[in-house]
C-alpha cells in the first residue's frame, strides 16, 4: 500500500538533504525519495545507505531518484524516473519485479505510456511554478489534473497519480478533489517550522477530502 504523502528531499549540500529526510521522519512521514542531483555515484549511494538506515529507523518507504543502480544498491524501497531517465523496463531488470517503480509525466500522453510502461504510480506536475526544478514543464493547475483524471477514468487506467510541484497547503483539499491518489512536496515540507503540526493537517486532508 502506497502512502499518500511522499516527500522529496531538498538542501544545497547531501548532508543537508539527510538532515530534512531526518526531520520529516521524525514529523510522521512514511514515504521519503531522495532525490540527489549532479552528485557523484559513490556519494549517492553513501547518502542512499544513510538515508536507508533512517528510514528503517522510522519504518518508511524509500524511493531513490533517477539511478536504479544506486537503488538496488542501497536497498531502497523504490526508484523514481524521470522521462529522460532510464526506461522501467531496465529498471525493473537490475532493480527486480519486487521493487516499486515510480514513473513523471507532465501530459495525458506520458500518463498513458507510464501505464503502458507498468510503473507502480506517476508522479504528476508541475501543479504551479516551482524554483526546486530546473527546466520546468507547462503548469497544469486543479484544471489539468481534472482532465486527466477524467480522460483516464475514459480509458480505465487505473495507476495511482501523485500530484507535484509547489503544492500548498491551502491547494491539497482541491487537488485531491480531482481524483489523484496523493501528493508529492518539497518545500512545503522542508521549509515548515512545525513539521509535525503540518504532517497531521497534510494527513488529515489526504484522508479526509
Amino acid at each position: 500500500m502506497l502512502h499518500k504523502l511522499q516527500y522529496i528531499s531538498q538542501g544545497k549540500l547531501p548532508e543537508d538533504h539527510i538532515k530534512n529526510i531526518h526531520s520529516v521522519l521524525n514529523a510522521g512521514v512514511k514515504f521519503v525519495q531522495l532525490r540527489l542531483k549532479d552528485v557523484d555515484e559513490n556519494i549517492y549511494f553513501e547518502i542512499g545507505e544513510i538515508a536507508r538506515e533512517l528510514c528503517n529507523e522510522y519504518k518508511a518507504l524509500l524511493v531513490i531518484n533517477d539511478s536504479p543502480t544506486i537503488a538496488k544498491r542501497s536497498k531502497a524501497d523504490a526508484v523514481h524516473l524521470g522521462l529522460n531517465d532510464a526506461c522501467v523496463e531496465v529498471a525493473r531488470k537490475i532493480f527486480t519485479d519486487k521493487k516499486i517503480i515510480g514513473g513523471t509525466a507532465n501530459t495525458y500522453e506520458h500518463v498513458k505510456a507510464r501505464c503502458a510502461e507498468n510503473v507502480d504510480y506517476i508522479g504528476l506536475g508541475p501543479f504551479r511554478f516551482t524554483s526546486t526544478k530546473e527546466k520546468l514543464s507547462p503548469v497544469l493547475g486543479i484544471e489539468g489534473y481534472k482532465s486527466i483524471i477524467d480522460k483516464m477514468k475514459k480509458d480505465n487506467l487505473k495507476t495511482p497519480i501523485y500530484a507535484i510541484g509547489g503544492i500548498e497547503l491551502k491547494d491539497i483539499e482541491s487537488i485531491i478533489k480531482t481524483g489523484v491518489y496523493g501528493i508529492a512536496v518539497s518545500g512545503l515540507l522542508t521549509q515548515a517550522v512545525d513539521k509535525k503540526q503540518l504532517v497531521t493537517e497534510i494527513n488529515k486532508i489526504l484522508h479526509h477530502a
